[in-house]
């Protein structure tokens, strides 16, 4: 398996309480994306807008995946949440019109007008999100406490993840249909709009509110869309090596100089032996001889030592870790990972019924070159 991380180009918020502002990004951590109601005493939403660029998604697909059965996601990481119900459903679909995100930001005196806002989809005075009648299969929103905008997107295809109340609130929204028509040119890609699927409530208690961060975040959280594709194989040719089939056991992470470059790609190599080999009369050390983890049940993940999240988890489409005539194996693309931090591998197997997770100090490190 493969992952892969594409980030935007350009990302903005639509807030319906400022009908006229570009509103920015700068609300939290100096870089926010929103979803979700706002402080009046009206009705209100907001939404945020995403954009990842058309030749990266095509270079994807063509050059990467080459024909593997592969999967996108809208990834999204939650930066503040308020007023959560008991069951939150976010909603994305692909945005019907070309936008620009602009350069204010939230607090700017006098206000930056020159982006996209709940009216206006370039600047203040310049192109309605709706304009007359909507283009076919497309459509919008309407409250008679707002003026007409917000964005307008194609409802022929769409995403959408359920937020429960103790679960996790970061967007992961499976977008593989979207990503689908954009690669095929069946519809323009003008990106994402992210919405509630129910909006202008008029109880701010009860309308929740979620924010997540955005491309100029300076954090390690920007949002990124993330292809994953099936690069799995079992092809050990006239290999003679033995496959581990009891515990307790050792693997070693080899092909691992414990640095790469942030656009490197590595194939890790995995070497298993038993911890205690049976004894018998033999010409090399029995433990330098290499095993087989059993097939098609081994996969790996890889984890930010510092916060100790899951950038990558265990898959068992996504993750199976391969093998040829020489050991297992799997590959590994860098760009996805935030430079001058450290990273540890996890590696998953399943031995006579046994789930084992193998986290014997596998680490290494991003660093910018």
């Amino acid at each position: 398996m493969a992952v892969y991380k594409l980030f935007p180009t350009q990302d903005t918020t639509l807030y319906s309480m400022y009908p006229e502002m570009n509103t920015g990004l700068d609300e939290i951590l100096e870089a926010s994306l929103e979803v979700g109601a706002l402080t009046t005493p009206s009705p209100q939403a907001s939404r945020f807008l995403i954009q990842f660029s058309s030749d990266e998604i095509a270079d994807m697909i063509d050059n990467k995946i080459s024909g593997s059965q592969w999967q996108s996601n809208l990834k999204c990481f939650i930066a503040n949440v308020t007023a959560l119900n008991e069951n939150t459903t976010l909603e994305t679909y692909p945005v019907s019109q070309s936008w620009n995100m602009g350069t204010g930001r939230f607090g700017n005196v006098p206000q930056t007008q020159n982006g996209a806002s709940w009216i206006w989809r370039d600047y203040q005075g310049s192109n309605f999100w709706i304009d007359g009648a909507l283009n076919p299969n497309t459509t919008g929103s309407y409250s008679s406490s707002v003026d007409v905008g917000g964005g307008t997107w194609y409802d022929t295809v769409s995403g959408s993840q359920l937020f429960t109340y103790y679960g996790d609130k970061d967007v992961n929204i499976d977008v593989t249909n979207i990503t689908s028509e954009w690669y095929s040119s069946s519809i323009p890609n003008n990106g994402f709009i992210v919405k509630q699927q129910t909006e202008f409530i008029d109880d701010e208690n009860i309308q929740p509110k979620l924010k997540y961060f955005s491309i100029d975040t300076h954090t390690i959280y920007p949002p990124c869309l993330e292809f994953k594709w099936y690069d799995y194989t079992w092809n050990t040719g006239s290999s003679t090596l033995d496959t581990i089939n009891a515990l307790p056991f050792v693997v070693v992470l080899e092909n691992n100089p414990g640095t790469f470059y942030l656009n490197s790609i590595n194939e890790f190599r995995v070497y298993a032996r038993p911890e205690y080999p049976f004894r018998v009369f033999a010409t090399e050390s029995l433990y330098t001889k290499n095993y087989y983890l059993p097939e098609g049940q081994s996969s790996y993940a890889i984890k930010d030592m510092y916060t100790n999240e899951f950038i990558v988890d265990f898959d068992d489409t996504y993750t199976k870790i391969s093998a040829d005539d020489t050991s297992c194996y799997f590959t590994v693309f860098m760009n996805g990972l935030e430079p001058e931090r450290y990273y540890k591998i996890l590696i998953k197997t399943i031995v006579n019924g046994n789930t084992v997770i193998l986290d014997d100090s596998y680490y290494f490190k991003i660093i910018n070159g």
